[in-house]
C-alpha cells in the first residue's frame, strides 16, 4: 500500500532547481513518484513509507540544494528576500565607494569584498552542486562569467553582471511571489471556521473538528463552512467562488448549502451533513492544488530539454575559447570574454518558470469561473480539440422535470401507491431522472425495500414484500408501447407509466453555435427514442444525433470517433450514468454536478455552474494560456539566441546578456500574469 504526502519548500527560488529536485526524487527507490510544483512551493510524495518521510525527503532535497527546508503543509514558508537585499545594499555601497576612493590597494580591497558579497549566494549553490553531486547549473556559469570578468581586466563590467544578476533574482522573486498570491486570491473560499451550536452556546471550532450531524450558525458575511441542511432560518448565498455565478441563491429551512458560499444577509442554521474532508470546498480545493502536478507535454518536454541544456552550453563555451583564436585573428582573452558572455546570456530560467507558472495561471482563472481542472495536460489539451460529444439530459437539458403525466395501467393500484413504488426505488438511484421524480413527489413517504440494483441505460429493479419491482424504459419493463415514459413493472406485469418533461438549457443553443464557429463538430449521444432526440437536437441545432443508446453503445461509438479525431475528442455528461465515455475522452467534462463526488471522479474537468457557455470560457482560456506559452518560448529563445549569435561574433556585451537573462525572465513572468488579468477583465 502507498501512502500520499505533501510538504512545503521553504528557500526554493529557482524553477531549474524545482526539477533537479523532482528528478532526484523519483530517482529513490523508497519513492514511488514524486512532484515538485515550482507554482506553489509544495512537493508531493507517493511512498509505502509511513515513517520518517520528511527526513527522506529533506535528506533528498539537500542533496541537490543545501539552504531548502521542508516544511509541513501547515507550516508558514519565511522569505528570505529581506537579507538578500541588504546583502545587495551592502555590495552596491561598497561598490561606489571603491570608484571614489583613490588608493588602489583599498580599491582593490572594496572590490573584491563587493564581489563576494554579490557573488556570495550563487557562488555557494555552484561549489555545492559541483562538491555534492558533480553537475553544473546557471549558478556556476553566472559564477565563471563574473570571476572571468576579473582576471580579463573586466572588472567593474563583472561587478555589473552579477550586480543586475541580483538585482533581476530579487525582481523576479517579487514577480512569481506576485503571481502565487493573485492565484491564491481566485481561491480564496476556504472557510476559517464554524459556528458550532451546542447547549444553545456557540463555540468557534476549526471545520475540520465538526462531526456530522452537528448543528452550526451561518451569519451574515460568513462563509458556510461545511456542506449541510438548512433547519433554521433564510438567507441569500453568494456562490460566485464555487461556480462563478454573480447571482444570489436565496435558501432556506430543507435546502442544502454548499461550503464554500458567503451569506450575505440573515443568519441560517444548517445541519452538516458532510465531514469537511468530504465537503465541496475541501473537494474544490483539492483538485485545485492537485492539478498542476498532472504536468502538459510542453512542460515535461522543457523539463527534459534542461538536464542537457547546461552541460551543452558549457561546452559550446570552452570551444568558442579553444576555437575562436585558431582560426581567426581574435584574441585569446577576447575569446574568453565571447565565452563568458555566452555563458550568462544562456541560463535557462526564463523558460523554466514561464511555462509550470502559466499553466497554473490558467487553472487558477478557470476555477474561479467554476471550471474545474484536474491538471495542466488537460488545460493544455482542451485548445487542441476537434470534435465535442454531449450526453442530452442534465448537460444540454436541465434535467429538472417540472411537468408529469401519471397514467395507472391496472386499477387495483391507487395513484398514492403507484407513486410510493416509483420514490421507494428512485430514491437509492444517481441518475438526473430519479431526483426529478423525487423533486415532484418530495411529500411522499418511501416503502422499505430490498435488493436494489441499478442497470444503466435501462433502470432499476428491488424488492418489496416479497414484490418484484422493475421501472425504467419499456424494453426493461416489457412494454410494447415504446415511449419515453419511465415505467413500472410489479411481478412481471405493467402497472403504470410516468411521462415527465425535459426543458432545454437556456443558453444551449447559443453554446452549440459558438462552438461550430470555433471549428468544433458537435455530436449528441443519448439513451432517448428517436423522435425525442431529434426533437431536441433541432432545437439546439446539432445535426448530428445518436440516439437509443445504452452506456456499452457510447462506449463503442465514442472510441470510434476519438480513431477518426486522432484522440482529440471532448465527451460533455452528467458525471454519473457516462463514466466510461468521460473516462476515454481526451477530455472528460462533468456537467452540473456540483457537490458530485462521482463527477469530480469519472471526470477530467468540472463544470461547477451547470452553464453549457463555461465550455467556451474553458475553451478559451486553454488557447489564451497556450498562446502566451507559446509567446514566451518564441521571445525568450529567440532573444537568447540573438545575443549568443552576437556574443560570438563580438558584438555583445556582458550587459546586454544580463538583460537576456533576468530582464527576459521578468517580462515572460508579466505576460504570464495576463492571463488572470484578462480573466479579471472578463468577469
Amino acid at each position: 500500500m502507498n501512502y500520499k504526502y505533501k510538504f512545503k519548500l521553504s528557500g526554493l527560488d529557482c524553477a531549474n532547481c524545482a526539477r533537479r529536485i523532482e528528478t532526484a526524487l523519483n530517482e529513490n527507490e523508497k519513492i514511488i513518484k514524486g512532484t515538485v510544483n515550482f507554482a506553489k512551493l509544495t512537493i508531493t510524495i507517493e511512498t509505502p513509507l509511513q515513517d520518517n518521510v520528511k527526513q527522506l525527503v529533506q535528506k533528498i532535497v539537500n542533496s541537490i540544494e543545501p539552504n531548502i527546508k521542508v516544511l509541513d503543509e501547515k507550516e508558514e514558508i519565511k522569505n528570505n528576500i529581506k537579507f538578500d537585499i541588504g546583502r545587495l545594499i551592502i555590495g552596491i555601497i561598497l561598490f561606489i565607494i571603491s570608484l571614489i576612493i583613490k588608493n588602489n590597494i583599498i580599491h582593490e580591497i572594496l572590490i573584491i569584498a563587493a564581489y563576494l558579497i554579490l557573488l556570495f549566494r550563487v557562488l555557494k549553490k555552484a561549489i555545492f552542486m559541483l562538491i555534492k553531486s558533480f553537475s553544473i547549473d546557471e549558478n556556476l556559469l553566472i559564477t565563471i562569467s563574473c570571476v572571468g570578468a576579473y582576471f580579463t581586466n573586466n572588472i567593474h563590467e563583472g561587478l555589473m553582471v552579477i550586480l543586475l544578476y541580483e538585482i533581476g533574482k530579487i525582481l523576479e522573486s517579487l514577480a512569481v511571489n506576485n503571481s502565487r498570491k493573485s492565484i491564491s486570491e481566485l481561491m480564496n473560499i476556504k472557510p476559517e471556521y464554524a459556528n458550532l451550536k451546542f447547549n444553545d452556546k456557540l463555540y468557534k471550532v476549526k471545520p475540520e473538528l465538526v462531526k456530522l450531524n452537528s448543528l452550526i450558525v451561518v451569519k451574515q458575511g460568513e462563509k458556510v463552512p461545511l456542506d449541510g441542511i438548512v433547519v433554521e432560518g433564510t438567507c441569500k448565498l453568494d456562490k460566485r467562488a464555487l461556480t462563478g455565478e454573480s447571482n444570489l441563491v436565496t435558501v432556506k429551512e430543507n435546502e442544502a448549502v454548499l461550503s464554500g458560499s458567503i451569506n450575505t444577509s440573515g443568519v441560517i442554521t444548517v445541519k452538516v451533513t458532510e465531514l469537511y474532508e468530504n465537503s465541496t470546498v475541501s473537494q474544490i480545493l483539492n483538485l485545485v492544488e492537485n492539478a498542476s502536478d498532472k504536468k502538459a507535454k510542453t512542460e515535461n518536454f522543457v523539463s527534459k530539454a534542461a538536464k542537457i541544456y547546461t552541460p551543452i552550453i558549457l561546452l559550446l563555451a570552452i570551444l568558442i575559447i579553444i576555437f575562436l583564436p585558431l582560426f581567426s585573428s581574435i584574441t585569446f582573452s577576447d575569446a574568453i570574454y565571447r565565452a563568458l558572455v555566452f555563458l550568462v546570456v544562456s541560463c535557462p530560467c526564463a523558460i523554466a518558470i514561464s511555462v509550470p507558472l502559466s499553466y497554473f495561471s490558467g487553472i487558477g482563472a478557470s476555477s474561479k469561473k467554476g471550471i474545474l481542472i484536474k491538471g495542466s495536460n488537460y488545460l493544455e489539451a482542451a485548445a487542441s480539440i476537434k470534435e465535442i460529444i454531449f450526453d442530452k439530459t442534465g448537460t444540454i437539458t436541465t434535467g429538472n422535470f417540472h411537468d408529469y403525466a401519471l397514467t395507472i395501467l391496472d386499477q387495483k393500484y391507487s395513484q398514492e401507491e403507484i407513486i410510493k413504488y416509483y420514490i421507494s426505488g428512485e430514491m437509492l438511484s444517481n441518475h438526473p431522472i430519479a431526483h426529478s421524480i423525487l423533486n415532484l413527489f418530495e411529500n411522499k413517504k418511501p416503502f422499505k425495500i430490498s435488493n436494489f440494483e441499478e442497470i444503466p441505460g435501462k433502470g432499476i429493479d428491488y424488492t418489496y414484500r416479497k414484490q418484484y419491482i422493475k421501472i425504467g424504459s419499456a424494453n426493461f419493463c416489457d412494454s410494447k408501447d415504446l415511449t419515453n415514459a419511465i415505467y413500472l413493472n410489479i411481478n412481471n406485469k405493467l402497472v403504470a407509466k410516468l411521462l415527465i418533461t425535459d426543458g432545454i438549457k437556456e443558453n444551449a443553443q447559443e453554446t452549440i453555435a459558438i462552438l461550430k464557429k470555433l471549428g468544433l463538430n458537435v455530436k449528441m449521444f443519448t439513451g432517448d427514442e428517436k423522435n425525442i432526440a431529434l426533437n431536441i437536437a433541432k432545437k439546439v441545432g446539432i445535426e448530428n444525433i445518436e440516439y437509443e443508446l445504452l452506456p456499452k453503445d457510447k462506449f463503442e461509438l465514442l472510441e470510434n470517433e476519438i480513431k477518426k479525431y486522432k484522440g482529440n475528442v471532448a465527451f460533455v455528461g452528467d458525471g454519473i450514468n457516462d463514466a466510461p465515455a468521460l473516462r476515454i475522452a481526451k477530455i472528460g467534462i462533468s456537467m452540473g454536478s456540483i457537490g458530485s463526488e462521482a463527477a469530480i471522479e469519472a471526470s477530467d474537468v468540472v463544470i461547477m455552474n451547470d452553464n453549457l457557455d463555461s465550455l467556451i470560457a474553458l475553451i478559451k482560456i486553454s488557447k489564451k494560456t497556450n498562446k502566451i506559452i507559446k509567446q514566451n518560448l518564441v521571445f525568450s529563445i529567440g532573444i537568447k539566441v540573438l545575443i549568443l549569435l552576437l556574443s560570438t561574433l563580438g558584438l555583445a556585451s556582458m550587459w546586454m546578456a544580463v538583460f537576456a537573462d533576468t530582464g527576459v525572465t521578468l517580462l515572460t513572468i508579466l505576460n504570464t500574469t495576463r492571463i488572470l488579468k484578462d480573466n479579471k477583465r472578463e468577469k
